[in-house]
Parts: structure tokens; C-alpha cells; sequence
């Protein structure tokens, strides 16, 4: 039989939390008191289930069970005061009952009002009309039941009764309802505030998302014009001179253009991706400046499908180009690789240019791949930067290692 009680209870109550969880799910319950109630809850806010939830998976099974004996010797605690500092008007058993109805009634008022202030707020007098009916019919229980513990004739409990009933049931009816109300006004002035601090992130979020996603846009629309300029007047340069490398140029420049037409219709790309297209632009540059350049690019296969921001990779190597080797005599060697490290991955663009201190502070194109890191990943993704060995510089991309791969579409 207690088996067969405690299964009932438990499947309850993880279908209240499965509603909680899910809303939508208020409709499946069974019809009856467990759909109302699944509807009740359903009519919550986000943020009131996700508290009631959280609250209810904290006191789960015996942990409720221990909460409740502990609440019980307390309130029973506070009846035994009660009943020492008004011996003529309760003695000890009327004390004990007294302290737990209230003390009870109160904790079910304080916890239906944190949980779901909104809707105590806007039905406050009827609350009143229950706490006061409540207490009033719980004092009537518990004074016939010690007036009959004390073997009162029946004559006196119906005179007395009423009295002590109303006298005891409205004092502390309505003590109560002062408390609850008090608190209601306390919790929907704290839910206020914290619904205008999540509109506010918000607004943040989508304010930052705008801002990065137009630099974006402009990144995409710029594609480096100076070095589209420079590569087709070095085609230009090389064809009227007969070179056979104008074709190769010509080749290269194709393979970019047509990779970096791909990346801009996505914000989120696959890493094999992102280094095609930096090959592609490196391959580029080698035909420009010739031996003045070396790369080397690679990616370890598991890494292919890692997704990133499109182009986030082609910014640094740019940037390694325009400020470390172009502006070198002796020109210099761009590495770009990829590894894990512990639970992030580490994206490496290196280069033997003429260093960090020559570069001028921050950039727009260094800012831009900071924000969009932390729209993409919050803080668990920075940018570094650093000297590399001997001269040149190295900037580092660090995502966590368990991210939602992304196919750009």
C-alpha cells in the first residue's frame, strides 16, 4: 500500500517538473486535478518555473521529508512560547496546534507567493479572503479538538467554540496576510527588476550582435581592396611582361574570390572552411611577393568539423601579412595551425615578421574578432596575442572543445 502511495507521488511529482521544464507538456497530463494543476504551472513565467524547479529538484524525497520535521519541532517550538506567555488563553495543546497551523499556513502563503507573486499581486483581496478563511477553519479544528482532548461537555464547546474560533482564526488570519502581502509586494518589485535586467542583457546582446555582424558586413564588402588593387595590378604587371606566374596569380585569385564568396553567406563555418579559404589567400600572396614568403597550413582532421566564425581566421592571417611580413625586407614565414588543448581548441597564426611592437595598438580588425569570439562563445573563448620566438608575432584563437558543430549553409 505505502508502495503503491509513494510510485503515485513520485510519478507526480516528475511530471510536474517535466511541465515546468516544458510547458507544452501541460496538455498530455491526465485529465483532472494533474492537468489543472500542470496548467497552473504552465501559466508561470520562465523565470518562476525556472526557480520552482530548480527549488523542487533541491527538495526532492527525503530531503522534503526532513525540511518538514524541521519546520514542525520549529513551529511547535514557537506554540510552546505561545502558550507560556498566554496561560489564560491556551494551554499546552492549543499552544502546539496554534503554532503549527500558523506557523504551516504561513510557510504555504510564503512559498505560493515567491513562486507566483504575479498572480497573488493581481488577486490580492482574494488571498486575504483564504489566509483568513483558512486560519479561521484551522482554529476551529484544532480548538474542538483540544476542547474535546480536555473532555469539555458539549454544552460549553458549542457555546465557546465560535469565539475562540473567530477571535484566534482572524488574529492570525490576518496577521498572516499582512506578512504574505508585504512579501508579495517585495517579490514582484524583485521580479520587476530582474525582468528589466534580462531585457536589458538583451538589449546589450542584440545591440553587440548588431555592431559585430556591421563590421562584419563591412569586412565581407572590403575583402582588403588595397590588396585586390595590388594583386590585379600585378597581374596587369606580369601579363604585359609575358610572365608565365600571371596565369598561376590569375589561378590563385580565383580560388580566394570564389572561397571567400562561400564564408560570406554564413556567420558560422566548418574550420576546414576557414583554412581552405586562408590557403587560398596565402597562395595569393606568395605569387606576389614571392620569396619574401613562406606558409605552411594545417589542420588535424578531427578538427574539420569544428565550426567558427566565417572569416575570423582570414582577419589574423591578414593581419600577419599587412603588418609583420610586408612591411619586412627580408619578408618572413606565416604558419597556421590548429591542435586541442585540455577542454578548448587553439587556432595559431604565426609569423616571423618584424613583431609585435610595430604593430599598431589593437586594430579594428583585432577588436572585431574579440566581440564576435564572445557573442559565439561568452567567456569561455578569448583572443591572445603575444611575441612569437626570436622576432614576429603570434595570435591565438581559443574555443571551447565541446561546442554544436555548425554546417554553413
Amino acid at each position: 500500500m505505502w508502495n503503491r502511495i509513494a510510485k503515485w507521488y513520485n510519478d507526480w511529482e516528475q511530471e510536474q517538473l517535466d511541465v515546468l521544464a516544458d510547458p507544452s507538456l501541460a496538455a498530455k497530463t491526465a485529465p483532472g486535478y494533474r492537468r489543472y494543476v500542470a496548467e497552473k504551472l504552465a501559466e508561470l513565467s520562465p523565470v518562476e518555473r525556472q526557480q520552482l524547479r530548480a527549488f523542487s529538484i533541491k527538495y526532492q524525497g527525503r530531503t522534503l521529508y526532513i525540511a518538514v520535521a524541521k519546520f514542525a519541532l520549529l513551529f511547535s517550538l514557537c506554540g510552546v512560547l505561545l502558550q507560556l506567555g498566554l496561560k489564560k488563553e491556551f494551554d499546552l495543546v492549543e499552544g502546539l496546534v496554534v503554532g503549527n497551523v500558523f506557523g504551516f499556513g504561513l510557510l504555504m502563503g510564503f512559498l505560493g507567493v515567491w513562486f507566483n507573486s504575479r498572480r497573488m499581486a493581481r488577486h490580492k483581496f482574494k488571498l486575504v479572503a483564504i489566509i483568513v478563511g483558512c486560519a479561521t477553519l484551522g482554529a476551529l479544528v484544532g480548538a474542538s479538538a483540544a476542547m474535546i482532548g480536555k473532555g469539555k461537555p458539549i454544552d460549553y464547546i458549542i457555546g465557546e467554540l465560535p469565539m475562540v474560533a473567530l477571535r484566534v482564526g482572524v488574529t492570525t488570519g490576518a496577521a498572516m496576510s499582512v506578512l504574505l502581502l508585504l512579501l508579495t509586494w517585495i517579490r514582484v518589485r524583485q521580479s520587476e527588476m530582474e525582468a528589466q535586467q534580462l531585457q536589458a542583457e538583451a538589449e546589450r546582446e542584440r545591440l553587440g550582435r548588431e555592431v559585430s555582424e556591421s563590421q562584419l558586413r563591412l569586412l565581407r564588402a572590403q575583402i582588403e581592396p588595397h590588396f585586390l588593387f595590388n594583386t590585379l595590378g600585378a597581374v596587369q604587371q606580369l601579363a604585359e611582361q609575358g610572365a608565365p606566374r600571371a596565369a598561376e596569380l590569375t589561378a590563385n585569385l580565383i580560388d580566394f574570390l570564389r572561397a571567400s564568396m562561400t564564408e560570406m553567406r554564413s556567420d558560422q563555418v566548418l574550420l576546414s572552411s576557414e583554412f581552405a579559404l586562408v590557403e587560398s589567400y596565402l597562395k595569393v600572396m606568395k605569387t606576389r611577393l614571392g620569396d619574401r614568403l613562406t606558409f605552411s597550413v594545417s589542420l588535424p582532421e578531427p578538427l574539420a568539423a569544428v565550426s567558427v566564425p566565417s572569416m575570423i581566421l582570414l582577419t589574423l592571417v591578414e593581419n600577419a601579412i599587412k603588418h609583420g611580413i610586408e612591411p619586412s625586407l627580408r619578408g618572413g614565414d606565416v604558419t597556421v595551425s590548429a591542435h586541442h588543448e585540455g577542454d578548448r581548441i587553439r587556432i595559431r597564426v604565426e609569423d616571423t615578421g618584424i613583431g609585435m611592437n610595430a604593430l599598431p595598438g589593437g586594430g579594428n580588425g583585432l577588436e572585431n574578432v574579440r566581440r564576435r569570439l564572445q557573442l559565439a562563445h561568452g567567456d569561455a573563448a578569448a583572443l591572445e596575442l603575444h611575441d612569437g620566438h626570436g622576432n614576429g608575432f603570434v595570435a591565438d584563437i581559443l574555443i571551447p572543445a565541446q561546442i554544436e558543430h555548425k554546417v554553413a549553409a
